[in-house]
């Protein structure tokens, strides 16, 4: 099984940081394939709506997407991890998924979908912020949802930890590492 994770948070070691390595634990421990990319560090530039992937499925910006593209296409399981900013995903995150419109124009005007491998496609969404009103989850998932969709993920699992903003933060959680292992399991399961 090969399992995709997006890391979205500007901040190297934070919580998202944290919690994405518990996530990963049990894929690890199976000995499955992983590959994490670290948005913050990677050459995305935004979508710049040109219309070029409307007839190709394709994008013609060439920068570091072209990993991302290929991972989405072979990967079995997609986590997609961000701090909550405002309300949505990290800028970086966001980038990132606006540029999978060239996959949107694929499946939906040119009818070609991401087959679903011997394992299906499963994602989940790992969110972590300072806020403690659900709507910046309910925000997040939503762009989740369509995001997961468009890449022929069909369903995903949502984790969320609210109410927690300093580095590090998360460790004093009393039940977030456990929660994020057990998410990271039950995305394992076919």
């Amino acid at each position: 099984m090969k399992v995709v994770a997006f890391q979205g948070s500007p901040r190297p070691g934070g919580n998202t940081d944290i919690l994405l390595e518990e996530i990963l634990k049990p894929a690890k421990e199976a000995g499955h394939e992983i590959v994490i990319f670290k948005l913050n560090y990677m050459r995305i530039k935004p979508c710049q709506d040109c219309g070029s992937c409307d007839k190709t499925g394709k994008c013609i910006i060439e920068d570091d997407m072209e990993q991302i593209y290929q991972a989405i296409r072979e990967a079995d399981r997609i986590i997609l991890a961000s701090p909550i900013f405002f309300f949505a995903l990290s800028a970086q995150t966001k980038a990132m998924i606006d540029r999978c419109q060239a996959f949107w124009c694929e499946k939906y005007l040119m009818k070609k979908t991401i087959p679903e491998g011997p394992y299906g496609r499963k994602g989940l969404l790992m969110v972590v912020g300072g806020m403690k009103r659900e709507i910046g989850v309910q925000c997040a998932d939503a762009t989740t949802k369509a995001f997961f969709r468009t890449i022929s993920v069909p369903k995903h699992e949502t984790l969320s930890f609210l109410g927690v903003d300093a580095k590090g933060a998360i460790l004093e959680h009393p039940t977030a590492l456990r929660d994020a292992r057990e998410g990271g399991k039950k995305l394992l399961t076919v």
